[in-house]
């Protein structure tokens, strides 16, 4: 495959934009509504007032806020909004991260830093967190050397507080809650997890990332949401993206905490670099301006109305989903209808949840498969709306579709993302990943790998899995 090459002469302008706008041709079509994740879109003059907002600061750097004290102004205004929203106290505090993955691994390294200057004799500090945890504790575990004790959840999907209670041991160093966790909608116990925060004196982490900027406007329009936030005691820190429900561009987070000794830790400060003392609050050098700026503008171009109007609407929304679907025999809820997460699955192998998945897919909807169990995600948006009753009839129509053909489980992106749910050997599964993705980097691959749209290019790299999954089951087969 030829290489892109940098133009001898400037383009055009025109030709570059034009460009541009061909290469998004096939997106997903988040305007349309026909995607449930990704993109949080708000219709009308939003976009401009966002982007005009984050052009006023396109070239500056937050690297130093003494240079750019405008900067430092509009963070610790996103923070102070932020605080109110979720009830912080007078000496909360908190810092903008490039979003939800950044605000988490800051959490666990200055949890574990606090942790090796308290209690020096731990030398493998473990956190203890929900099963449906988000996979950035993982990513956190992985970069700092931790071990991740995960606790089993119940059939709504909350995490067991008793198992919980039972896994902290003396090289705990952090406790994690959901409000909500990303694959059901659930949120977990923050009242139970912050008692045994208190007594055990350890910090309590609440990924509020997908619902810290819709959860307050919920509880204003009578939703029952279970206490989550700074309200309750031994909450320490709690996550919020502002690019999801605060409506700003990606990516922009805020990781926010109870008073500055508790964020102080994960402050890195080198004195010995030749180029003068070297600060950074974060895990990044430069940080833009342009989605701080553009967040700020979003949320106070809204206000308390727009946001709980937008709320209003995603909820109406997630209930007519939620209402939808159970009246779809073959299929079944998943999680405990706390948020603006909609997650369905089959009943009882009523139907192959991945062959209706292609089936919506051929529809022309953007579909988020999950697995254990097997089931299809839906973050619901005010512009997830207007299609709901398309949503609900290409569902019908899809499910009905996969129950006359019962071979469509073993055809297409059905047979691949089913044999992955199957195989024990996730090991497999997670190597055959890294090829996906260390292919879509390497320039000798073939163009046509590059160019395929990533659920073919997934079905290509994982058709290996059927013989390996036969292979393993012919395995078990024999030892037994």
């Amino acid at each position: 495959m030829a290489r892109h090459a940098l133009p001898t002469k400037a383009l055009p302008a025109t030709d570059i934009l034009d460009t541009l706008a061909g290469y998004r041709t096939d997106d997903a079509d988040y305007r349309g509504g026909r995607t449930w994740s990704l993109v949080y879109h708000v219709e009308g003059t939003h976009e401009e007032l966002v982007a005009q907002a984050g052009e006023l600061f396109l070239e500056s750097n937050f690297l130093n806020p003494m240079a750019f004290k405008s900067l430092k102004r509009i963070e610790r205004e996103l923070v102070d909004v932020a605080v109110g929203l979720m009830h912080g106290p007078s000496t909360a505090t908190g810092c903008a991260t490039s979003g939800g993955t950044e605000s988490l691994l800051l959490a666990v390294l200055s949890a574990r830093d606090d942790a090796r200057r308290r209690r020096p004799w731990i030398r493998r500090p473990n956190i203890v967190l929900p099963a449906t945890a988000h996979v950035a504790f993982d990513k956190a575990a992985h970069l700092f050397g931790l071990r991740l004790k995960k606790v089993r959840v119940g059939a709504d999907g909350a995490v067991d507080v008793r198992a919980f209670r039972r896994a902290i041991d003396r090289n705990t160093v952090l406790l994690v809650g959901s409000a909500p966790q990303y694959a059901h909608g659930t949120i977990d116990p923050i009242a139970e997890l912050g008692a045994i925060a208190v007594k055990k004196g350890l910090r309590l982490h609440v990924d509020a990332c997908f619902g810290g900027w819709m959860s307050p406007f919920l509880e204003r329009l009578g939703v029952a949401i279970p206490p989550w936030d700074f309200r309750v005691p031994g909450v320490s820190s709690i996550s919020a993206d502002l690019h999801k429900y605060g409506y700003a561009p990606k990516g922009i987070s805020l990781l926010l905490y109870r008073d500055v000794e508790l964020l102080k830790p994960q402050i890195f400060v080198a004195t010995d670099f030749p180029g003068g003392i070297y600060a950074s609050p974060g895990l990044l050098g430069s940080r833009p301006g342009f989605p701080m700026a553009a967040a700020w503008a979003s949320v106070h171009g809204q206000g308390e109305e727009g946001l709980l109007a937008l709320a209003k609407e995603a909820w109406t929304a997630a209930e007519r989903l939620r209402a939808g679907i159970l009246a779809i025999p073959q299929l079944r809820l998943l999680g405990a209808g706390h948020h603006t997460i909609v997650t369905w699955g089959a009943r009882d192998g009523a139907v192959d949840v991945y062959a209706v998945a292609d089936a919506m897919t051929r529809r022309g909807w953007h579909v988020d498969r999950q697995q254990l169990p097997p089931s299809v995600h839906l973050t619901v948006n005010a512009n997830n709306l207007p299609v709901v009753d398309r949503y609900l009839e290409d569902l019908r129509a899809s499910v009905a579709e996969a129950v006359a053909n019962p071979d469509a489980a073993n055809e297409g992106e059905a047979a691949t993302y089913g044999t992955m749910a199957r195989l024990p050997a996730r090991g497999l599964v997670k190597s055959a990943v890294a090829d996906v993705i260390a292919r879509s980097y390497d320039p000798t691959a073939p163009e046509q790998d590059l160019t395929e749209p990533p659920e073919g290019l997934m079905g290509k790299a994982m058709a290996v899995m059927p013989r390996l999954l036969r292979r393993w089951e012919r395995l078990v087969g024999e030892r037994a």
